[in-house]
């Protein structure tokens, strides 16, 4: 019954539109939280004067909060939230496993491994950014895994096994330079972004990441009915003239360069591809024409409110984003565990 909620494309679009318009005003409220007192209005007219619609009759240090600040900051959350919920619905699709997510490639121990290289050892002279180590070590670590899984027949259950041996190999490297080169110093800002971490968002973070997200969820709604037929197996779905080999290389690979641009800019946070397809399909059913937008919208808002959550509880303290995610995540992912079993 849940699987043809929405077969009206009309009613479709206007849940879509209600969602983008519940992130919208999700956004708007998120940027007011803290020790500024801004309200919604603020916000809007900052952002329309900045748009060139008219003056912000506000204080310049509160329309640099606002724009400078806290809208770059939630809409990179906004971003990771979708871009990671997209990626893990596209991988508990392709590896046919409810318990797939953007990181069983391995893409973040190899963010975190590019990353700690650069922070630590300083490689690069300087010439090359945090965020840059990061995204070079995601790639890298996505070609060894794919290269081994390959190496040892192809299939989704040798991707997932490669996944595990690239995450502990590059977790065991991370693990090393943080202990043999690195200071206390180092070691608490290390330790920080690995967790995930926001509070470094910039535009050119939202840019790239916003763009690379887009593109990635275009891509992928290009391949909707090939997702779709890839439920039935992957002989099934080649029975209904899906190129299973091809089709399984371009969305491995978008998911890689999404996962890994997010992960660049903002860490390693858990659980967001784990959980939050599956409350998407609780909501649209299984069809991925539907599941993938929706998916895309649930994680923006539910990563927004995190981030909030993350930098407002422990004020001054800021608490990393991957602590959130993990404590709410963890728990769903308890229910998710429960329900399969139930469900038998």
């Amino acid at each position: 019954m849940v699987a043809t909620r929405f077969d009206s494309r009309p009613l479709l679009g206007a849940c879509l539109l209600g969602g983008l318009a519940v992130l919208a005003a999700s956004i708007a409220l998120v940027i007011t939280i803290g020790p500024a007192s801004l309200s919604v209005g603020d916000v809007y007219a900052v952002v329309f004067e900045r748009l060139g619609f008219g003056n912000a009759d506000i204080s310049r240090i509160k329309e640099g909060i606002v724009w400078e600040l806290r809208l770059p900051r939630t809409l990179l959350a906004a971003v990771c939230g979708a871009g990671l919920a997209l990626c893990g619905a596209i991988m508990q699709s392709l590896l046919r496993n409810p318990l797939a997510d953007p990181f069983v490639l391995g893409i973040s121990s190899g963010a975190s491994t590019g990353a700690v290289l650069i922070a630590v050892l300083g490689l690069g002279a300087g010439a090359v950014s945090l965020s840059a180590g990061a995204f070079a070590g995601a790639v890298i670590s996505f070609v060894l895994v794919m290269l081994l899984a390959a190496g040892a027949g192809g299939g989704t259950s040798r991707v997932v096994l490669a996944g595990v041996a690239g995450t502990q190999l590059f977790s065991a490297l991370t693990s090393f330079i943080v202990i043999s080169s690195a200071d206390a110093e180092q070691t608490r800002g290390v330790l920080f972004w690995l967790l995930g971490s926001l509070s470094g968002a910039d535009w050119s973070d939202v840019t790239l990441c916003g763009a690379v997200t887009l593109v990635g969820l275009l891509v992928c709604l290009t391949q909707s009915s090939a997702l779709d037929a890839f439920t039935f197996g992957n002989t099934a779905a080649a029975a209904l003239g899906v190129s299973v080999r091809w089709i399984r290389i371009l969305l491995l690979t978008v998911t890689a360069l999404v996962t890994a641009a997010l992960v660049s800019a903002a860490g390693a946070i858990g659980f967001v591809g784990l959980v939050l397809p599956h409350a998407a399909r609780f909501l649209v059913g299984p069809r991925h024409s539907r599941l993938l937008p929706t998916t895309a919208l649930v994680g923006a808002v539910f990563m927004v409110w995190v981030d909030a959550i993350a930098r407002t509880v422990f004020a001054p303290q800021e608490v990393p984003v991957g602590v959130v995610t993990a404590l709410i995540g963890v728990p769903a992912f308890a229910v998710i565990l429960f329900r399969m079993r139930t469900s038998r």
